[in-house]
């Protein structure tokens, strides 16, 4: 069933943001807009309203100079739920190989007709740079060690979809901190909704002056497991590191991987998420990975609820700009 209606309503007003280029930027209002509008497109899907029609007759461009699966997957059918065609780039084969700069390239794509540009480099500051010299709206898909604001909103949006609420939890971070954009994001929007957030991690893996975010920073997951309401399980991002900030994965594994032992210490109600790709054994056992606490791959599903709000947000505003209906 196809459905041509007025989505909005009162949930996303006051939306005038051009770019999505990190939670930092985001205020605690704009991040429940977001949230909000991710509700209404699943409450539309839940009685099978999957199909919508607000971008039809746009393009949306995934620029991905990184490997991706979920992510692209996601903003990919995201923009088609929404109805609007995409154009898909991947860096292997273009004309950068060529000597063509970033910017040139993503104008040569854009000026294909393209809207909307999703953006993910391993350069922090990529999407910003973009946003700077191009029309398009540009939503942040994950720069360097930067941010990956979406990421981070599914996060926000699962946990809050599970307990009702963000403000008064306990959100416990857990792994490569040091390396971790998702972290930054979830960092800045959990905070500016109300939760308490601890980073736990080795110390080599823990950012110096991270304190001064505002979280509370442990080096022992025993210590802070029974007061975690959320427990988020970082990757270890071995591509991104230069040296060895642990001994062994298996030490890793012994004093930071969540295992039956420690759900059994954690709250009966204790929520495990991850972000992706898990490595089974080392940041989660399998047995917790697939049990009752987990939500994981509710967390694959709401990421494409989110990425629809945002392809959405940005295409009110560009319509508001423009002087068209949205």
């Amino acid at each position: 069933m196809n459905i041509d209606h007025e989505y909005r309503t009162d949930i996303s007003s006051g939306w005038n943001r051009k770019h999505i280029l990190g939670l930092q930027d985001l205020s605690r209002d704009e991040l429940n807009i977001i949230l909000n509008q991710a509700s209404e497109f699943k409450r539309l899907a839940a009685i099978g309203e999957t199909k919508l029609t607000p971008l039809a007759g746009t393009v949306v461009a995934n620029l991905f100079f990184e490997p991706s699966t979920r992510t692209r997957i996601s903003f990919g059918l995201a923009a088609k739920r929404l109805s609007a065609d995409t154009v898909d780039f991947s860096a292997s084969g273009s004309s950068l190989s060529k000597g063509e700069s970033f910017v040139d390239t993503a104008k040569t794509i854009e000026a294909m007709g393209v809207s909307y540009v999703v953006v993910r480099h391993k350069t922090p500051g990529a999407p910003q740079l973009l946003a700077q010299h191009l029309d398009a709206n540009i939503l942040n898909a994950g720069d360097g060690t930067h941010e990956h604001p979406t990421q981070a909103l599914l996060d926000i949006f699962t946990i809050r979809e599970h307990f009702g609420k963000i403000e008064g939890l306990t959100v416990t971070l857990v792994g490569d901190i040091l390396h971790s954009r998702v972290a930054r994001s979830n960092i800045w929007g959990l905070k500016k909704l109300g939760a308490h957030v601890i980073v736990c991690g080795p110390t080599t893996l823990i950012p110096s002056e991270i304190s001064k975010l505002g979280v509370e920073v442990s080096s022992n997951l025993d210590d802070v497991l029974p007061r975690t309401d959320c427990l988020n399980l970082l990757r270890i991002q071995f591509e991104r590191q230069r040296g060895h900030y642990f001994p062994s994965i298996r030490e890793y594994a012994h004093l930071f991987g969540m295992n039956k032992q420690r759900i059994n210490k954690a709250k009966e109600n204790v929520l495990i998420l991850a972000p992706g790709p898990i490595n089974r054994g080392v940041e989660i056992t399998p047995d917790v990975a697939d049990g009752p606490h987990s939500i994981i791959l509710g967390q694959v599903s709401n990421g494409l609820i989110i990425r629809m709000a945002c392809l959405y947000l940005l295409h009110l505003q560009r319509t508001a700009s423009l002087g068209t209906p949205g």
